[in-house]
């Protein structure tokens, strides 16, 4: 029991003069040299400040009585407390130490702080020295991404420096006092684990471009552009750009920073809408990523014409990464296994932006891990999305060979059924064929018989043509003996001539009954043309009408009432009249009259006195009787 009372005692002693000691170095806010320490790092919390709220005080108003009693330090003051509006007067005090073996300086850990005014003592009372972003990287003392002021040693006693620090925006005012040696340790780390972090973006940068290139999805050209993004906005927030692309261009951080903060969440949300496949298995989140869009878009837009500080990285810039993260859950819970190394990825970058946001807005404290902790969410989120890429292709390809197993298997049991089928087919095709082998053989005995038969009726119709030819004689000499009755009603001379095809029909027949001879060329082998009644030569291409060459061609009456009327010119008992004629027909008494007329005329140029028929409906000529 003494043994454990000793021990309580013990560390209760221990802890005591811990606090005492942290007290005593907390109270201290003079830099002591000490070569036993490389390293103090101050917060705004533990320097002697000034907020100058007017922006007018230089270093004589600092310097003078009633000013300076009110740089003071204040425990309670944070960088979420900073403003962009006021400039801030930090006094560093240090005692100097000649005896020591080491060399110093003073640095400021945040990039983004726009002037930074170093007033350096000196013998002729202070030195000035511009620092900041706003600066030309080249007025730097050292070629380093911070901010650095050499400390001289080489005299005893305390050497107060003054800093004014102006920035628009939150500006992080963390003084570390550090030995060289110690300085080049811990830059030549620093820019080590830089050249491995944009080293790994540029080198899986390459490796999905070359992807892209080999198999042209989109989803791998823009998890690229993702990746430069990521790579420049670091580079921003980092000071690495600053020093290495544009170091004579101080203007150019903030829009840079902006816009490529800008680009990180555009080609996110694209690649995760590629990605997850959100227009199927999401739409009314994919609505949502493209409303996130055009907001971003106009808060950008906004950030470079109206207000810079909308630029800044903002707490409301976790929206988007939030919303991938929930939407990737979503698919993965919903089946989409492409997705769960996907929500690993985004689940550490969504924890590693939120860390990053609130540090910069002052939230949480600061520290070391949690200002890199974008970096560290960035580079594990890069090699989790290369592997949820190249995992997306693994369960793809098994779900293709999966499929393709299946189909395998489908062929083997099509191919069993199959030969099933054939098995049976050939099983009916034989006794299908030994019955049409039957039939065969009994059509081979009809076909005997009708070959028999149809040499018989051969026979007949040989006959029969013959009886036809003759009887189509006697028809037609009928007709003839009726047309050149010249006593014919108009009822009688209707039945052989109804319309006007029965008399292209007769003019047809009666014309070219001899056989065709063209007019132009006198060929005598013709083609018939798509016009019923005409025919075509076949050398000269002439085209001849069945009224062509007769009183018939060009007239206008109906080719049926005009037969009639020809007629009536040689009938012997015509007896009527034009009006009667006029009457009977339903045409006019001047039409009637004027193709009577023509008739007449024609017969006379012919030389015809006592005319036939034909000689009306042929075109031939006769001698004068």
């Amino acid at each position: 029991m003494d043994k454990i009372l000793r021990n309580i005692f013990t560390a209760s002693a221990l802890l005591f003069s811990f606090i005492l000691s942290s007290y005593a170095q907390s109270s201290n806010y003079t830099f002591q040299i000490n070569d036993q320490l490389d390293e103090r790092i101050y917060a705004i919390d533990r320097l002697t400040f000034y907020e100058d709220e007017s922006n007018e005080l230089g270093l004589a108003d600092i310097l003078s009585s009633p000013i300076s009693d009110k740089l003071k330090i204040n425990p309670d003051f944070s960088k979420n407390q900073f403003s962009t509006e006021n400039t801030y007067w930090v006094k560093v005090a240090i005692q100097k130490t000649p005896q020591s073996e080491k060399r110093w300086l003073l640095e400021f850990y945040d990039q983004t702080i726009d002037q930074i005014t170093a007033y350096i003592p000196s013998e002729d009372g202070f030195r000035e020295l511009k620092l900041g972003d706003k600066a030309p990287f080249g007025d730097r003392v050292y070629s380093h991404k911070n901010f650095q002021i050499p400390v001289d040693n080489d005299s005893a006693g305390i050497a107060t420096y003054y800093f004014k620090i102006k920035s628009s925006q939150k500006a992080d005012i963390r003084i570390a006092f550090r030995s060289y040696n110690r300085f080049i340790y811990y830059a030549l780390n620093e820019y080590f684990l830089y050249g491995i972090f944009y080293g790994m973006i540029l080198i899986i940068s390459l490796y999905n471009g070359l992807i892209y290139l080999a198999i042209k999805e989109v989803k791998y050209l823009y998890y690229v552009f993702y990746l430069m993004s990521v790579a420049i906005f670091a580079a921003c927030m980092d000071g690495i750009a600053f020093q290495y692309l544009w170091p004579n261009h101080p203007e150019w951080n903030q829009p840079f920073s902006g816009f490529s903060s800008y680009l990180i969440v555009v080609f996110a949300l694209l690649f995760s809408t590629h990605f997850l496949n959100l227009k199927r298995r999401f739409p009314s989140m994919h609505r949502s990523f493209q409303v996130i869009l055009a907001v971003k878009t106009i808060l950008f837009a906004g950030g470079i014409v109206f207000l810079p500080a909308l630029l800044e990285i903002q707490i409301y810039d976790i929206i988007p990464f939030f919303l991938i993260l929930f939407s990737s859950i979503y698919v993965w819970v919903k089946g989409y296994s492409v997705a769960r190394l996907f929500v690993i990825a985004y689940g550490i970058l969504f924890l590693g932006v939120g860390l990053k946001a609130m540090v910069h807005t002052a939230v949480i404290p600061h520290s070391t891990v949690l200002y890199y902790s974008l970096h560290i969410a960035f580079l594990l989120e890069m090699l989790l999305l290369t592997l949820a890429l190249g995992d997306r292709v693994k369960i793809l390809k098994d779900n293709r060979d999966r499929a393709l197993l299946r189909s395998l298997r489908q062929a083997e049991a099509n191919a069993q059924l199959k030969e099933k089928v054939n098995r049976e087919l050939e099983q009916r095709v034989d006794e299908r064929t030994q019955e049409l082998e039957k039939k065969n053989q009994l059509l081979l005995d009809y076909n005997q018989q009708i070959l028999a038969k149809d040499e018989e009726i051969k026979r007949i119709n040989s006959l029969l043509d013959k009886d036809i030819w003759k009887l189509k004689s006697q028809i037609k000499e009928n007709l003839q003996a009726r047309i050149t009755n010249k006593r014919m009603s108009y009822a009688d001379f209707k039945k052989i001539f109804p319309d006007s095809s029965a008399c292209l029909r007769y003019l047809e027949q009666v014309k070219w009954e001899n056989g065709f001879t063209c007019k132009a060329c006198e060929h005598g082998k013709f083609s018939k043309q798509s016009k019923i009644f005409h025919r075509r030569c076949s050398r000269c291409g002439h085209i001849e009408s069945a009224t062509a060459g007769t009183i018939f061609h060009g007239i206008r009456l109906p080719l049926e009432k005009a037969f009639y009327l020809s007629y009536t010119v040689i009938a012997e008992h015509n007896k009527l009249t034009l009006e009667d004629l006029s009457k009977l027909l339903d045409l006019r008494v001047n039409a009637i009259s004027s193709f009577r007329v023509k008739v007449k005329l024609q017969l006379e140029f012919k030389g015809i006195h006592y005319p036939d028929w034909e000689d009306i409906v042929l075109e031939r000529s006769h001698e004068l009787n």
